[in-house]
C-alpha cells in the first residue's frame, strides 16, 4: 500500500541553474545527480536536509517523459508562471523570508496571514511558484479572512 509520497517532479528550464536555485538560494541538497543512458534523461534530485523522506526531482521537460510537442507547451507555461508547484514549510516565516530575500529570491507576496497561517508565495529561476508558510498554532482559524 501507499506509504506517503517520496518525488515530486518540478519541471524547469535549465537543470545546472535549477541546482544553484535550489541549493544556494533555498538551501536544499542534492540527493541524486546522475545521467541515466548514453545521452539521456538527467535524474537530478534535491530535498530539505530535515526530511530525508522526500526529494523534489528537477526535471526538463521532454522525453520520455513527453513529446516533444507537449514537452515546448510545457516549456512555456513553466516559463510563464502558470504553475503553483506545491507549498514549503518554515517554522521562522519572517526571518527565513528575509534570508531568501537577501540570497536573491523573487517574492510575489511578502508574509500575510492566512486561515492556516503566515503565507509568503515566490518563483524560482525558471518561473514556478511555491506557498512558503508557517503553519498557525492550533489548527485553522476559520474566523479569518482569506483575502
Amino acid at each position: 500500500m501507499i506509504k506517503g509520497l517520496a518525488i515530486a517532479t518540478v519541471w524547469v528550464l535549465d537543470p545546472d541553474r535549477a541546482k544553484e536555485f535550489y541549493t544556494q538560494k533555498l538551501g536544499l541538497e542534492v540527493r541524486t545527480d546522475l545521467t541515466m543512458g548514453e545521452g539521456s534523461m538527467r535524474w537530478l534530485t534535491v530535498g530539505a536536509p530535515d526530511q530525508p523522506d522526500v526529494e523534489l526531482t528537477l526535471m526538463v521537460p521532454g522525453p520520455p517523459a513527453m513529446d516533444p510537442e507537449s514537452a515546448e507547451m510545457v516549456r512555456k507555461l513553466v516559463a510563464k508562471g502558470a504553475f503553483g508547484v506545491g507549498v514549503l514549510a518554515t517554522d521562522d516565516i519572517h526571518g527565513d523570508y528575509r534570508k531568501l530575500k537577501d540570497r536573491g529570491v523573487e517574492f510575489l507576496q511578502e508574509p500575510q496571514e492566512r486561515p492556516y497561517g503566515t503565507e509568503a508565495l515566490f518563483r524560482d529561476d525558471s518561473g514556478n511558484w511555491f506557498s512558503f508558510t508557517q503553519r498557525r498554532e492550533g489548527g485553522l482559524d476559520l474566523e479569518r479572512d482569506c483575502a
